[in-house]
């Protein structure tokens, strides 16, 4: 019989290490519930700290902008020694 709960649940395959089965299957043993329901807890008080999250874009935002710089840099230095080694060239030693 299904309750209104468990229609709105998904079955889902997953695969797990035997290490990771078992210490599943303890900690419901404990808890005196189903390794599934332990699942379910342990994804729902899944909460990634947002902080970190923004902080590492910021940081990925500031590398690529200073990537940018550094190739800018580079370009002008490479066109301004080009333009030493001609002149360098064409006079007369």
């Amino acid at each position: 019989m299904q309750t209104a709960k468990s229609e709105l649940l998904v079955r889902k395959q997953i695969m797990l290490s035997n290490e990771n089965l078992e210490k599943l299957s303890l900690i419901a043993k404990q808890k005196k519930t189903s390794v599934a329901h332990i699942v379910r807890n342990a994804v729902d008080s899944y909460e990634p700290d947002e902080k970190d999250v923004d902080e590492l874009q910021e940081l990925m935002e500031l590398a690529t902008q200073k990537l940018r710089e550094a190739v800018e840099d580079t370009r002008a230095t490479r066109k301004h020694l080009r333009k030493t080694l001609n002149n360098l060239s064409t006079k007369e030693i």
